[in-house]
């Protein structure tokens, strides 16, 4: 619940795979911003040619627009903001920002490990939140990583993926960025979850949790290096969105 309420003020696509490099506060652009790839997609792919990987795409020309609408979103008004936060907070202050949202993100890990009888898992979470409540200050510091005990990130896309579900078409959703139907609802269920019982519910109220709600936005795309357009090749929808799909199989078989 937690763990995706963060998510779904981003662009989710690369979550796991490309976290920026510790004590780093801002990340060199490999490319100007405002760079275009050398070739479009229509110059390479000709009509009748096969899709470059075979993910359910049925949605594809409401996608593509989204997708195109993400990238003005994200260039324009959301990274400035992320520029802002960036260059004001120091480095350690950022990391202890990013170690508290984490852990209030171990209530949705805990609920979707228990749904998915992942019982060892769940103890894990249990451990992590109890001792990085307490000896790590409000999970401001995280000595239950230093002591070995992981994070077990689960969330309700994983629950339903775990118990058969398929992932039904790709999503390019405005704003939150890659999905796909099994995993929209899930996102749905998490954040409805984490607004009616969860840590929101518990501090009913409304100005600290819509702080809580634009920080964790800002933070979490703060720790994604992803920028669009900057891979230079005219396939760069289908990259992402072959590695969305590889990236939230592992989630589920793992």
């Amino acid at each position: 619940m937690g763990t995706v309420l963060t998510r779904i003020r981003l662009l989710p696509l690369v979550l796991a795979a490309l976290l920026p490099a510790a004590g780093c506060s801002s990340l060199p652009q490999a490319v100007p911003a405002d760079a275009l790839p050398l070739r479009t997609y229509e110059d390479v792919v000709k009509e009748g040619m096969s899709p470059m990987f075979e993910v359910d795409d049925s949605l594809e020309g409401f996608n593509r627009g989204v997708y195109r609408f993400n990238y003005h979103f994200d260039e324009y008004l959301f990274r400035p903001v992320v520029r802002t936060y960036e260059t004001i907070m120091p480095d350690y202050a950022e990391d202890r920002v990013s170690s508290a949202i984490d852990n209030i993100g171990e209530v949705g890990n805990l609920a979707n490990n228990l749904l998915q009888l992942k019982f060892k898992a769940a103890g894990i979470t249990v451990s992590r939140f109890v001792i990085n409540s307490t000896v790590g200050v409000a999970g401001l510091w995280d000595p239950a990583g230093a002591w070995g005990l992981r994070r077990q990130p689960e969330d309700f896309g994983q629950t339903l993926g775990r118990y058969g579900v398929g992932n039904g078409s790709y999503l390019v959703l405005p704003v939150l960025g890659p999905s796909n139907v099994r995993d929209t609802t899930g996102l749905a269920v998490d954040s409805a979850a984490f607004n009616l019982v969860g840590p929101a519910a518990w501090v009913d109220n409304a100005a600290i949790t819509t702080a809580y709600t634009g920080t964790s936005a800002v933070d979490r795309r703060h720790r994604i290096p992803f920028r669009y357009r900057q891979t230079g090749s005219p396939f760069e929808y289908e990259l992402l969105r072959m590695l969305y799909t590889m990236k939230r199989e592992d989630d589920v078989a793992n």
